[in-house]
């Protein structure tokens, strides 16, 4: 399973559908990072620092942070999506299928009706 670390925006309900599903998820929260304006260079240096996938729902910010700074374990942004369990979902088996995800971004996209 995989190892993930969800921005202070991603949903914690999503956190505990993929904790639910074996992974391991560190929230911002949880790693006393949350609600100090972090900028986005330093949310993925930690990241990467502690070898988690970040999971993020911070779409632009973060595909251009992927650009300048290619050297992650990984990078998945996701659109809002209401239905959570689907996008946890969602998220379960893109990493299932692409396994190593250092260096590459994801997108999860909400799927069409």
């Amino acid at each position: 399973m995989a190892s993930f670390y969800a921005n202070e925006n991603f949903p914690i309900k999503v956190v505990n559908y993929l904790r639910e599903m074996g992974h391991d998820v560190l929230t911002s929260y949880e790693a006393g990072n949350a609600n100090q304006r972090t900028p986005d260079e330093d949310v993925l240096a930690f990241a990467a620092k502690a070898s988690r996938i970040l999971l993020t729902l911070n779409r632009r910010d973060f595909i251009e942070l992927h650009e300048k700074i290619p050297n992650h374990a990984g990078i998945i942004v996701c659109t809002q999506n209401p239905d959570l369990r689907e996008q946890s979902e969602q998220i379960n088996e893109t990493v299932q299928q692409i396994g190593d995800l250092t260096g590459k971004l994801i997108r999860v996209n909400q799927k069409q009706r």
